[in-house]
């Protein structure tokens, strides 16, 4: 392992929840009602890449990045009293800064969420690269923004480990080459089937330390 990249949205802070009642809200002035499982289960990716999932043509591309962008505001509005990092990624962070160890982030939300949380929890410091929704072309599951973060910090998916949260982050990681380790934040273990790339579960960064991970991840 010579360097980490995490996903953002619950992996790096615990907010799907508010994602999927914030769509649910946006789905139904659309005159689709969902409940929120159903929006845990199909609601995921690159917000345009969603409304053209689920309503097929039936807005222009323009009209799907404004409905998303009303989505995103209304998901900040909501998140901003509760606003954190997981458990045990603050010192995770320094710890990895104190060892120079290379960090990016690679996340499918929009610029605007990006910039939210890094601000308003000051992390900036802490990361070499963090791309975004607006630096890719196509969403998660497909790997391309993690081929991108691991380049830009000049190095192969073989030597990062990626953290993740969601099956198709975590299809995402995998197609990269990367190893995984997945944060069940908002998905359990027997949601990530055939992915040989995961090599651990946890429940939050209190169960893992920078010491362990340079033990047991050495690139060869």
């Amino acid at each position: 392992m010579k360097g980490i990249i995490f996903d953002m949205d619950g992996t790096m802070i615990d907010n799907m929840m508010v994602h999927h009642r914030a769509w649910q809200r946006m789905l139904s002035k659309l005159g689709m009602d969902m409940s929120l499982e159903e929006v845990h289960q199909k609601v995921h990716g690159v917000n345009t890449e969603i409304l053209e999932r689920l309503f097929g043509d039936r807005f222009t591309h323009e009209q799907r990045v404004e409905i998303s962008k009303k989505k995103e505001e209304e998901y900040r509005e909501i998140f901003k009293p509760q606003l954190q990092l997981v458990d045990g990624l603050a010192y995770l962070l320094q710890e990895a800064k104190t060892r120079n160890i290379p960090m990016g982030i690679g996340s499918a939300a929009p610029p605007e969420n990006v910039d939210y949380v890094m601000n308003n929890l000051s992390l900036w410091e802490y990361f070499d690269v963090v791309k975004h929704s607006d630096d890719v072309e196509n969403g998660k599951p497909h790997p391309e923004i993690y081929l991108k973060v691991s380049e830009a910090m000049g190095l192969s998916p073989e030597e990062c480990l990626i953290f993740e949260d969601t099956p198709a982050g975590a299809t995402a990681a995998q197609r990269s080459g990367a190893d995984v380790i997945v944060v069940t934040t908002t998905h359990k273990p027997e949601e990530f089937t055939s992915n040989d790339k995961i090599i651990r579960f946890i429940n939050d960064f209190t169960e893992v330390t920078i010491e362990e991970l340079l033990a047991e991840f050495v690139y060869e």
